[in-house]
């Protein structure tokens, strides 16, 4: 960053008003993306594993010359990772398989089971499943529809339609299959690509609450350091006067007088979104204003991604939104010192 540049939060609101553009370019400077690097997260099944399973399927089946239950579902029990290959075959959400599976043995096969199924198996990928009799018949369903679907291939659809299973390894059955399998392409590799996602995207979306807990850690760190008191909110937690909580609240969710949204992304869509729910929180805290009385609490944003340095005009908003007080990763630093949260500091630098 340019020595003679500004952050928002290091001058008076009427400054940033005068002339905003050099502070959102200061802004600007101090984002970072963290994208090309995720944490595993807890159930990350890495490769040795899934081809593992990708081998036991394939040696059980005969090279997937026999794709049928009798041989499937034995091969899944034994070594659970084989239903994380199956599905993937499939490319398959648990939800959606148990759908398709529930024709079969009703609506106790739900969603729910089929989540918790896919967890279990990832978080034990080569531990053998011993389920109730119960849990064997859901399985057995899903096993059952898997196979059906794989053996039939890809059925014929509307011109202007486009089926799931028209990928090069299901869009002509078993057959299709096979072909992949035998042809010396690496078909474990690409059924792991696939089911990591676009590519990853499967398990970044999966580890996205992970990736967002880098930063409300880091300015955790910063509030309890200086000794302030805090309220920290869960996901999706209500919270008197907000309809949607703000992650931190200063002193207390009783009577706040601070409060932080600390927000990542590394997309400027999604960036847009957050920086409106910043603005309804402004709009929250200045409901009074018009008729004589202060701010109900000073809004704090920090951010993180290169989401929020795509559009200038988002940036704007962020910045008038919070009267100037944004933070990046580079400067949270200076968080205590140039916000309101300095009145609640107990312990002194």
């Amino acid at each position: 960053m340019n020595p003679m540049m500004k952050y928002p939060f290091e001058v008076a609101y009427g400054e940033i008003v005068a002339a905003p553009d050099p502070f959102i370019a200061a802004v600007f400077s101090s984002l970072a993306s963290e994208f090309l690097t995720m944490p595993k997260g807890e159930g990350f099944v890495d490769y040795a594993a899934f081809e593992a399973g990708y081998e036991t399927l394939k040696m059980a089946t005969a090279g997937f010359v026999t794709l049928t239950p009798s041989y499937v579902l034995p091969a899944i029990l034994e070594r659970p990772i084989c239903m994380i290959v199956l599905r993937t075959m499939l490319g398959f959400t648990p939800p959606e398989w148990a759908y398709l599976a529930a024709q079969k043995v009703g609506p106790e096969l739900n969603q729910g089971f089929a989540r918790t199924l896919d967890r279990r198996v990832r978080l034990s990928p080569l531990k053998p499943l011993r389920p109730s009799e119960e849990q064997l018949r859901r399985i057995k369903a899903m096993v059952e529809v898997a196979c059906e679907l794989l053996n039939q291939g890809c059925p014929k659809v509307r011109g202007d339609q486009l089926h799931r299973l028209d990928k090069a390894d299901t869009v002509g059955g078993l057959p299709a299959l096979r072909n992949l399998a035998t042809i010396g392409a690496p078909y474990a590799m690409l059924l792991y690509e696939r089911f990591l996602g676009r590519p990853f995207a499967g398990h970044r979306d999966s580890v996205s609450e992970l990736v967002g807990d880098g930063l409300e850690n880091a300015i955790e760190q910063e509030l309890v350091g200086a000794g302030i008191s805090f309220r920290k909110t869960r996901r999706a937690e209500k919270i008197a006067e907000f309809d949607q909580a703000p992650d931190f609240m200063i002193p207390s969710e009783f009577n706040p007088k601070v409060v932080i949204e600390a927000k990542l992304t590394e997309d400027d869509g999604t960036a847009r979104d957050k920086v409106t729910r910043v603005q309804h929180l402004e709009s929250i805290s200045r409901l009074g204003v018009a008729h004589g009385k202060p701010p109900k609490f000073q809004v704090i944003a920090c951010i993180a991604g290169r989401g929020f340095g795509v559009r200038k005009e988002d940036m704007r908003k962020l910045i008038e939104a919070t009267r100037g007080k944004v933070f990046t990763p580079k400067t949270l630093g200076r968080l205590i010192e140039c916000s309101a949260l300095s009145d609640y500091a107990s312990k002194r630098p």
